[in-house]
């Protein structure tokens, strides 16, 4: 757990209900099923950070989105500032231009995406990071869930052998 991160009583929580799912008969197994929710806080976490990830790109999609649609603006109102001061055609001519032709091409130009397709789009971005991110959060949520699957597996094989070291005890 990260003490300046994460709340220490929803740790102590989520183990509290891990541990209850597990009868632990020996001080081995209890190590191992606190080793599980550990694992398993961490899985959570690997989760929390890939929605990080995912929300950073979501910000610099609408930054970039905002900023190219400020652009577009600019270039606008020079357009109609210039066609203003050269035209020789009468006033409703122009005004009609300036709300049909220019805004329009504005909007097409940036209309919304579907959510999929910024997904896709904020998915192509992390993996083409120099630093590799999410190739990198998949090691560690394979490792961690390698361990988690053999904590489990460990569990279930001294669960199983108790009966048997109950009939020879007697």
């Amino acid at each position: 757990m990260i003490d300046a991160l994460e709340d220490a009583e929803d740790y102590a929580a989520f183990e509290m209900a891990v541990t209850a799912d597990y009868d632990a008969q020996s001080a081995v197994e209890r190590e191992l099923v606190l080793r599980l929710a550990s694992l398993l806080w961490r899985l959570r976490r690997a989760t929390a950070i890939e929605s990080g990830l995912f929300k950073i790109q979501a910000r610099h999609l609408l930054d970039f989105r905002q900023q190219r649609l400020a652009h577009q603006r600019r270039q606008n109102i020079i357009v109609g500032m210039y066609q203003d001061a050269v035209a020789t055609e009468d006033e409703t001519r122009q005004s009609e231009y300036r709300t049909t032709g220019s805004l329009d091409s504005c909007s097409h130009s940036v209309g919304p995406a579907g959510q999929s397709d910024d997904l896709t789009r904020s998915f192509v971005r992390l993996t083409n990071l120099p630093t590799y991110p999410l190739d990198r959060l998949s090691r560690y949520e394979a490792m961690l869930w390698r361990q988690a699957c053999q904590i489990l597996f460990t569990l279930r094989c001294l669960s199983q052998s108790r009966p048997w070291k109950r009939l020879r005890l007697r």
